[in-house]
């Protein structure tokens, strides 16, 4: 069984950052693709940003395009966020995601993960 687990959410004013971060922990053979989506309550959970097995490939929504990164150090089984310009609409519940399986990279925004963390809270005051 694996476990995912987010940290690093909270309240931050319009402009400012934060840093999420996930760590997988259990029966973890391969870490494949990794993934953040958001939710707000009445809303299906959109995608964030996606990160390859070698990072060497990252995808990202439009709407947090040069203000979000993605990144992932597999010697600690942990993806990180980081969210700069926030804007009181990136105000959500933030999901980190593992994949257990190769998938096509075109697909890596669509929410067929394997592992889901519990989730983590942002929110961003105007």
């Amino acid at each position: 069984q694996v476990q995912l687990v987010e940290s690093g959410g909270g309240l931050v004013q319009a402009g400012g950052s934060l840093r999420l971060s996930c760590a997988a922990s259990g029966r973890i053979l391969t870490m494949f693709a990794m993934a953040w989506f958001r939710q707000i309550p009445g809303k299906e959970r959109e995608f964030v940003a996606a990160i390859g097995l070698s990072a060497d490939y990252t995808d990202y929504a439009d709407s947090v395009k040069g203000r979000f990164t993605i990144s992932r150090e597999n010697a600690k089984n942990t993806v990180y966020l980081q969210m700069n310009s926030l804007k009181p609409e990136d105000t959500a519940v933030y999901y980190c995601a593992l994949d257990g399986k190769i998938r096509p990279l075109r697909l890596l925004k669509t929410p067929d993960y394997d592992y889901w963390g519990q989730g983590t809270q942002v929110t961003v005051s105007s």
